[in-house]
């Protein structure tokens, strides 16, 4: 391989290892739960019952976005999988993945989004599987205590989100602190 390659491939590599070991523990959780668990298997004896009345593993196949939302739509989910893997690679530079912090966000955020769109291209849903239920009812979230059911990518998903948000916020606090301390004349 070229000198230049294995230097841009370098430049990503904590990117390309955080999407990896998502989107690998993502398809190996979701083979095992296929494979063990009838799908649908929301009720014992099916699912397995890891603390009672708060964790199970269960075998959900979800055919929408988070939620449950646009479900029937998967091709088209797909599609948008692509396009926004399209849009992290074409924004690169301005994404500012040159940065250590942001490509760890990103490769989050991109092993997430591999994991549930192989899903959608391969099951024709999502398989979710961790299930979690609260003593508290929050109406407009979870009316019933039950927290919708997640896999491995979705965590990804949000958590590189929610970095990506962080980072964000504090490099543009950073931007206006020093537009304040020096002022363009």
């Amino acid at each position: 391989m070229p000198n230049h390659t294995l230097s841009k491939l370098n430049r990503y590599r904590l990117l390309y290892v955080s999407a990896i070991i998502i989107f690998v523990l993502d398809q190996i959780t979701k083979t095992w739960i296929f494979n063990n668990l009838p799908l649908d298997s929301y009720y014992p004896p099916e699912s397995i019952t890891v603390i009672e009345g708060f964790f199970y593993i269960v075998h959900i196949g979800n055919e929408g976005a988070a939620w449950g939302m646009f479900s029937g739509y998967g091709g088209l989910l797909a599609l948008f999988a692509l396009i926004t893997l399209f849009a992290i690679y074409k924004l690169r530079h301005s994404l500012e993945l040159h940065r250590k912090p942001m490509q760890w966000a990103f490769g989050l955020l991109i092993g997430g989004i591999l994991g549930n769109m192989i899903d959608r291209l391969i099951h024709g849903h999502v398989i979710d599987f961790l299930d979690f239920h609260f003593p508290i009812n929050i109406p407009w979230i979870m009316p019933t205590g039950r927290y919708p059911s997640f896999n491995i990518a979705d965590c990804g998903i949000v958590i590189g989100t929610i970095i990506y948000l962080i980072l964000s916020f504090k490099s543009e606090s950073a931007k206006q602190a020093a537009d304040e301390e020096h002022p363009q004349s």
